[in-house]
């Protein structure tokens, strides 16, 4: 069988780069395959993805050698238009790939560019509104929709049409854990009967390892550096040097002293043979004690009874009451669509409630202006394209300190020690439109961490972020939260950032809080697990198998467990 995607030899350099960002890429994929690609940020896998779909070099110009064929095409000869009809992508910046006025429109566009008959197509986008569920969102405007609605709404565009390769760049960053697991699911569904040659790349692998994949590609520094089968790849330590996170239950086993054998088949925690590893996990669990519990502090923040709705008579927040302690780090999770990121509007002053109050240092904050309120709490949004403003790095980070007439000096100093922490130190001088999706998540952090405020809400901070640069911008914000005590509200979708960084979650369905507890207990809770729409973690699975009762405390005894080594290290 002849591949359908074969790079021989390619490197690409873009044209305002020095050095290439692929260097010599020989990689076959075959029809009906299902590839993952896994990397750092900066690793060239978005290069690699931008190949075939012709973004490189219509997009994107630069200098390339070797030789790329895409369904038996040349991607630099063929144009983007011409690979359209062979590749369908979806775009990790779902903003950027919306056409239409509505859902619906949207979903059509491409059925309408080939002339499908009307009721054809009425019929095709149905169905496909189906399959991803977005049938109550087709007369919805795409760009009010949630980031886990317009994700869906991007794959149906991508799936309504009949490729050969569906290629989805990182399709997970925005959806809450049981969303995300449904759109592996619909993925892994249309590969098997549409026989569809498909090409994932996400951070997130364990997530995507929900169903099968025949292959994980590891790119590294512009070069392959591993493509193997995931039960092989997960013997061997690639990952881990790679700074690519690991299945949890994988790495808690190797915490326990274990050697996987790719023989026990670790890419499923649900099928591995855990026979071998039982007795070395249990004797850790057993040894490895639970970190003290921490003092409760005057509040910084209350939530007192509220109530707030969009459109009268339909609420989105009802009966919301809870309590943050200053110096706390706490996690807002539940699913997409359930109010998390309107709480944060109301905490800012962006919308007033319909009834209850908000208060800081225990004064009602309901009179003063969102100016006022931005003095003592920075918001990051989940959208970094709806934060930036100027078109260089150094300016945007800078912007908020010259608006308040901070000497240029202190300026420079503050933004570059800012950028440091945060990765972006060698890219001070870069626009910003060079910068991929996650980079550019990062700018806004920086641009509201330069601020030193009070209190952080940070809406989605790790989306889109390789291991390596999650745990940078993590580490932090904890040491911010632990030595300058700010209190810091994280709303996020990703499990092991709630479980690795907060004490405590705060779980939102449906307009309503259903959960305040530790982050350990709500993931090994079945029924607020799917109410939220969470994942249980995979530690809870790991526990059941190797007949350890305590779920919840295997799981809190890890992340104990991964503090200390991290602050070892």
């Amino acid at each position: 069988m002849n591949p359908i995607i074969e790079f021989q030899n390619y490197s690409f350099k873009y044209r305002s780069q020095q050095e290439p960002t692929l260097r010599d890429i020989n990689l076959k994929i075959y029809p009906g395959e299902k590839v993952l690609i896994v990397g750092p940020s900066g690793s060239g896998k978005s290069t690699l993805a931008s190949c075939l779909n012709g973004l490189v070099p219509f997009s994107y110009p630069g200098e390339n050698s070797g030789t790329l064929t895409v369904g038996g095409k040349d991607p630099a000869k063929t144009g983007i238009f011409g690979m359209s009809k062979t590749v369908g992508t979806v775009l990790q910046d779902t903003d950027g790939q919306f056409i239409g006025m509505t859902v619906a429109e949207d979903v059509a566009f491409a059925l309408e560019n080939d002339c499908v008959p009307q009721d054809q197509m009425f019929d095709l986008v149905d169905q496909v509104a189906q399959v991803v569920d977005i049938k109550n969102l087709l007369h919805h405007v795409p760009t009010e929709l949630s980031g886990g609605q317009k994700q869906r709404v991007s794959m149906a565009g991508v799936m309504v049409d009949d490729v050969d390769i569906l290629l989805f760049d990182e399709p997970l960053a925005n959806l809450d854990p049981a969303t995300g697991k449904r759109a592996i699911d619909l993925i892994d569904r249309i590969q098997k009967e549409k026989k569809k040659t498909v090409v994932i790349i996400e951070h997130r692998l364990e997530d995507v390892l929900y169903r099968d994949v025949d292959r994980i590609i590891v790119v590294g520094e512009g070069r392959i550096v591993a493509d193997e089968t995931p039960d092989k790849l997960l013997s061997t330590n690639v990952l881990a040097e790679q700074g690519i996170r690991e299945p949890l239950y994988i790495t808690a086993l190797k915490h326990a002293g274990c050697v996987i054998d790719e023989k026990s088949h670790p890419s499923h925690i649900e099928s591995m043979d855990l026979q071998p590893y039982k007795e070395s996990l249990k004797t850790w669990f057993e040894n490895v004690a639970l970190p003290e519990k921490k003092k409760e502090t005057e509040a910084a923040l209350e939530i007192l009874n509220l109530d707030f709705s969009y459109v009268t008579g339909n609420p989105v927040l009802s009966g919301i009451h809870f309590r943050i302690n200053r110096g706390e780090m706490l996690s807002i999770v539940g699913k997409n669509g359930a109010g998390k990121s309107t709480l944060s509007g109301l905490i800012c002053g962006f919308n007033n409630p319909d009834r209850g109050q908000i208060l800081l240092r225990g004064e009602d904050i309901g009179s003063k202006s969102i100016k006022e309120r931005g003095e003592i709490i920075g918001l990051v949004m989940q959208n970094p394209n709806q934060m930036i403003s100027k078109p260089m790095i150094f300016d945007e980070v800078a912007l908020g300190l010259r608006v308040r007439g901070v000497p240029e000096e202190e300026v420079k100093e503050r933004v570059f020690e800012t950028l440091k922490i945060c990765g972006l130190y060698p890219f001070r001088n870069w626009p910003v439109s060079a910068l991929s999706f996650g980079q550019k998540k990062r700018v806004t952090i920086a641009s509201i961490l330069v601020m030193n405020p009070e209190v952080l809400i940070l809406d989605e901070p790790t989306a889109g972020q390789d291991y390596h640069h999650y745990t940078e911008i993590m580490e932090f914000l904890k040491e911010l939260n632990e030595k300058q005590g700010i209190t810091i509200l994280m709303i996020t979708h990703d499990m092991h950032l709630m479980l690795e960084y907060t004490d405590r979650a705060i779980v939102i369905a449906d307009g309503k809080l259903i959960a305040d507890d530790t982050p350990a207990r709500v993931l090994t809770d079945e029924a607020t697990a799917d109410r939220a729409y969470l994942k249980k973690t995979s530690l809870y699975d790991l526990a059941v198998r190797c007949g350890i009762e305590d779920a919840s405390g295997l799981t809190e005894r890890f992340i104990h467990y991964e503090r200390q080594v991290r602050s070892r290290g």
